[in-house]
């Protein structure tokens, strides 16, 4: 798993690439770590589109980036197949913007 951080502020784009998991969650923090320290920032978007599965660590994971990012719009884009069912499944909807 790579994640690649790009910003264009007030946002920050991550976007992920491979298999979202527990083997990814250090490489994960330190991204969205970096995406918060980044001064004018008010949105952070994460792309999904090169992401074909996720486990129940990856939606910790995101709920626990949630946390840290204090009231920051979070939205998840390009979900689609195995991942999109997951987050579905979940609710995630109710705390993500999910397009």
């Amino acid at each position: 798993m790579q994640v690649n951080v790009r910003f264009e502020t007030p946002r920050a784009l991550l976007n992920l690439n491979g298999n979202f998991t527990f083997e990814f969650h250090r490489e994960f923090k330190q991204a969205t770590t970096s995406a918060l320290e980044h001064a004018g920032l008010t949105e952070i978007e994460i792309d999904f589109a090169a992401v074909d599965y996720m486990d129940s660590a990856a939606l910790g994971m995101l709920l626990l980036f949630n946390e840290r990012a204090a009231g920051k719009k979070i939205t998840l884009v390009n979900c689609k197949g195995t991942v999109k069912s997951v987050l579905d499944i979940a609710n995630f909807g109710k705390i993500f913007e999910i397009r």
